[in-house]
Formats: C-alpha cells, sequence, structure tokens
C-alpha cells in the first residue's frame, strides 16, 4: 500500500455537515503547495450514487466535470481552483463506485469463490484507490476529504480504510477534524462540548484527529483553544481558529496565522522542500479581490433561480467564480443580479429592465421551463448591444433567437422542447438517443474536454490568442448540420469547431454588429484559476466595463 515516504492527510467533519471541508482542505493544499510539495486531493462521497450525474444541482450543488468526462461533486472544482489543478477520475470516488467495482469482480469470480465481506474486500479497495491517485500524480501528499459527518454510518467504511492506513504507518498518517463551534443567541458564548462529542465518537472509530479546524462565527480565543486541546488530548497549537469570513480565499492565510503549515510538516515528520511558503501570489489575488477601481453589475438570467437564494451559490458557483477572478484582475467587483426568466414571460415589458446592467449571462440548463423568458432576454442583449456570454444552453438558445428573430424562422427550436418543427436547430446526436430510448441518462451525455479549432480574427481566437483549445463539455444536444450553412450566410459566426468541423463549439456575432455576443457550447468555468482566469470571460468583462463607461 505505501509509496515510500508518501504522506496521507484524512479531513472528517464533527458536528454539522457544511462547515467547509472542501475549502478546509482545498487551503491546506495551497499551504503545502507552497512549502514545496507536490499535492494530490481526493473526494470520497458516502452517497450510493456511481457519480453525481445524475443528481439535482438545486439539491447536491453543482455537477462539476472533469477533462476525463466523470461528473463530480463540486468540491472537486475548489481543489482545482485553489490548487491549479486538472484532476484525473481517480481523485473521486462513492460508495457507489466501490460497492459497484466489488459486486462486479465477485459476480466474475474474481474472488475466487470467497464470502466477499465488508472486511477487508472493501477497505482493500478503497485503500487501493487512494493509492493509484497517488501514484497517477507522483505526489507528495494525498489530501483526502472524507464526506459527511462523524457519526453518519455511510461514511464508516472510508474511515476504517484511513484507520488501517494509520496502524500500518503511523509517521505518514494524519487526521484534521473540522468541528462546528456554535454561538448560542441567548449565551453569546462560543460552546465546545458538541466538538468534544464529535472527537469522542471519533475516538469510538479508532481515530484519533491530530488537528482540529474550529469553525464558528467568531475567533476562536486561546482559552477554548486550551479547553479544547485538554479534552481531546492533543495540543492548543493543533487547534485552528476559523471564524466566518467574508472570501473563502482568505481561509489559506487565515490557517497560516495560526500556523497550520508547520502543525501539519511537525505531525508528519517533513520539511519544507525550500519554496518560499509565503503565498505572495495567492496574497496578490486575494489584495486585487478588496481593492477595486469600479463596480460592475451583471444580470444571470436563467430558470433554477427561484427556489432560494441559497441554491444559487452552489448550483451555479464555478460560474460565479470564474466572473469573480476575471473581474478582480481588471480592478473590477462584480455584482451578480440572479433574473429569473419567468417574470418576462408574464409580463413582457419587464425585460427592458435590463438596459440597467452591464452584461448579461445565460448559463446552463435543462428542459422547458422559462425557456421563452431566457430568448425575450437574449434578444434584447443583440439588440441593445449590451455585452452577452452564453454558457450552453446559453449558446444553444442564442442560436435559436437569431434563427427566429434575424432568419425569420418562427418555428426555431430545440428537439429537447419540440423536436416536429420544420426549423429544429438543435437537435441530440444520433448516437445518444439510443441511449436515451433504453433509459440510460447517466453519461448519456458529450462529457469532458474536447478539442476546437479557432477561426482567425474572432472575439474567440483574440481572446485565446492561438487556433486550437481544448474545454470541458456537458450536454445532449448540438446545433443541427442541416442549418449551420444558412445561419452563417445570415451572419452568425461559429467560430469554434471540433477539428472535424462537425460540432459548432462557439458562436459569435462579428466585432462590426455587436461589441461582445458570444456563446459556448463548452463550459469554460470548469477551467477557470484565481490566479488564471479563463481568457473568454476575460473578454466578457472586457466587454462589460467598455460598456458601464
Amino acid at each position: 500500500m505505501k509509496k515510500k515516504n508518501h504522506k496521507y492527510i484524512f479531513v472528517v467533519g464533527g458536528v454539522m455537515s457544511g462547515v467547509g471541508k472542501g475549502i478546509a482542505s482545498s487551503s491546506i493544499g495551497k499551504i503545502l503547495q507552497s512549502k514545496g510539495f507536490k499535492v494530490n486531493p481526493i473526494k470520497v462521497d458516502p452517497y450510493l450514487n456511481v457519480d453525481a450525474g445524475t443528481m439535482n444541482p438545486t439539491e447536491h450543488g453543482e455537477v462539476f466535470v472533469l477533462d476525463s468526462g466523470l461528473e463530480t461533486d463540486q468540491d472537486m472544482g475548489n481543489y482545482e481552483r485553489f490548487l491549479e489543478l486538472d484532476l484525473k477520475s481517480s481523485d473521486y470516488m462513492t460508495s457507489g463506485t466501490i460497492y459497484y467495482h466489488i459486486i462486479q469482480k465477485e459476480r466474475a469470480m474474481g474472488y475466487k469463490g470467497k464470502c466477499v465481506d465488508p472486511l477487508p474486500f472493501i477497505t482493500e479497495e478503497i485503500m487501493r484507490r487512494w493509492k493509484k491517485a497517488a501514484d497517477t500524480h507522483e505526489s507528495d501528499v494525498s489530501l483526502i476529504e472524507i464526506g459527511g459527518t462523524i457519526g453518519d454510518y455511510q461514511n464508516i467504511m472510508f474511515i476504517e480504510a484511513a484507520r488501517i492506513l494509520k496502524v500500518k504507518y503511523p509517521q505518514d498518517v494524519m487526521f484534521v477534524m473540522v468541528s462546528y463551534l456554535p454561538v448560542p443567541g441567548s449565551l453569546g458564548e462560543m460552546k465546545t462540548r458538541p466538538t468534544q462529542n464529535a472527537v469522542r465518537q471519533l475516538n469510538s472509530y479508532g481515530v484519533q484527529p491530530d488537528v482540529i479546524i474550529a469553525r464558528g462565527p467568531l475567533p476562536l480565543d486561546f482559552k477554548r483553544k486550551e479547553k479544547i486541546a485538554f479534552s481531546c488530548s492533543l495540543p492548543a497549537e493543533n487547534v485552528i481558529s476559523a471564524p466566518d469570513i467574508k472570501s473563502v480565499y482568505d481561509v489559506p492565510l487565515n490557517f497560516e496565522k495560526d500556523k497550520i503549515g508547520s502543525v501539519i510538516l511537525k505531525t508528519l515528520h517533513m520539511r519544507p522542500k525550500g519554496a518560499n511558503g509565503d503565498l505572495t501570489e495567492w496574497k496578490q489575488f486575494v489584495n486585487k479581490s478588496k481593492n477595486y477601481k469600479t463596480d460592475i453589475k451583471i444580470a444571470v438570467v436563467g430558470k433554477y433561480f427561484d427556489t432560494g437564494d441559497f441554491v444559487l451559490s452552489d448550483a451555479y458557483i464555478s460560474v460565479i467564480e470564474a466572473v469573480k477572478f476575471s473581474s478582480y484582475w481588471q480592478g473590477a467587483r462584480p455584482e451578480l443580479v440572479w433574473i429569473n426568466s419567468k417574470e418576462y414571460e408574464t409580463d413582457p415589458k419587464k425585460v427592458k429592465n435590463l438596459s440597467e446592467y452591464d452584461g448579461i449571462i445565460v448559463p446552463g440548463g435543462f428542459g422547458e421551463s422559462g425557456i421563452e423568458g431566457v430568448i425575450m432576454a437574449i434578444e434584447f442583449a443583440r439588440k441593445n448591444k449590451i455585452p452577452y456570454l452564453g454558457l450552453c444552453y446559453g449558446m444553444q438558445l442564442a442560436v435559436i433567437e437569431f434563427c427566429r428573430n434575424v432568419i425569420g424562422w418562427k418555428d426555431a427550436h430545440t428537439a429537447e422542447i419540440n423536436s416536429q418543427g420544420s426549423h429544429v436547430v438543435i437537435d441530440i446526436m444520433p448516437e445518444q438517443k439510443k441511449l436515451l430510448e433504453d433509459n440510460k441518462y447517466g453519461a448519456s451525455m458529450r462529457l469532458g474536454a474536447y478539442p476546437a479549432q479557432l477561426k482567425k480574427g474572432t472575439h474567440a481566437q483574440n481572446a485565446y490568442g492561438t487556433d486550437t483549445i481544448s474545454e470541458r463539455h456537458r450536454h445532449r444536444y448540438e446545433v443541427n448540420p442541416a442549418f449551420i450553412e444558412e445561419i452563417e450566410k445570415h451572419g452568425m459566426v461559429f467560430s469554434g469547431t471540433s477539428p472535424d468541423g462537425r460540432l459548432m463549439e462557439i458562436a459569435e456575432l462579428p466585432q462590426d454588429v455587436h461589441p461582445f455576443f458570444l456563446g459556448t457550447q463548452f463550459h469554460p468555468e470548469f477551467k477557470a484559476r484565481p490566479l488564471h482566469p479563463h481568457p473568454l470571460f476575460s473578454a466578457f468583462i472586457k466587454a462589460v466595463l467598455k460598456h458601464k463607461k
């Protein structure tokens, strides 16, 4: 199991869900990178879904797609953004993945007639996958986030596998518990008892946390650090304060105030590899996010915005962050205003309110609800020359709007909604139809990274500064090849296509027609990074700033 000198850090959650294990893991990884170590993050989700592809984003959050096409939990996006990595399929696993593999192997007589029990077969398979991920990255440290909360029966097998690893290699394995310290309003005092109980529960599994990250509304004072340390059997300096803050990108800097990097290196018997260790570039980005010259107001017009604000930041987190990165580096602070497209359908006059915004984004989505309202918004952006960025469905609907209102095909539509019209300009690819007919919705889309060729002199080619790109996809429908020639004849430019010219990847209006009107069939937000903003988002923000002036 052991890779020579390889280290494992397991991150678990205590007291309640949603305490920020993903951000904590990402931040620890960033700190270790700054000290010269190569890190590979792994997300373990205890649910029985084989991947996150069939899960409702309004309940579970964004489905993040890797280059490989694997549909994963949104925490994988946090890892990629913080650590500037393109993660592999081996960096993500679920209970469903493990059980599915075990059952298939048993059915194929892979265990040679043995009685297949959870111990040792499931724990051995889990550890085998952790080693494979470490070997794939050739990393120094594996940072493994175990989803769920201490006390959940769903994640016990993963904690057990981690415990076995700790027993085998005590100097190479450590546990970090991210716990929550509430401040009851009637008392006004931060309470440590829930964290103490969570540690005792973890102890009952045979695991002792080496570090406790104390999440809460306020910073943790030294008195409570000592109390937690005494009750939970670890040094006070191993209790890290993690109060609520405005930006998740402050978290690595906040952790280093309590010297978490030094604590981890000491626990794992490691020495810095000669890097500066001071997070210089990261600090520059954080300063940019706080010191801006102007505000920009961007309308995000979509279909899923009537289920509560708490959903929005999860369902579209990569889009939000991509806009932030490009804005901060250009000296702007973005204000994203979420607009439910259904209100334009009930009152079309409201679409004129979009003139108040500096730019308009239509993100991805599925289904019929609210579509006509989105098309109204796109028409307004096109006619009034407001910078427009359409992502996936946002590109498809931009093509439909152009066909209806410029070419005059009033019945132009997508086969997703109406497959019987004479102008089905967006249609499903033949190879996917058979999967849907068999009710195989999981992995029935074009998923993962695909190359594209760009046309010279276009918005897209100017933004990327290259002729060939690779971007991540998650969709079933494409621009119908039967109509492409006629659409281009009327002035829309397909500035990005698959290398064989069969699939349309980017649609835009010429620069002498519109300052910035562009849609992508892929999801550029998945490749946006804090230190390296995505070129299309940056081009959009540049146009937004120019429009604002």
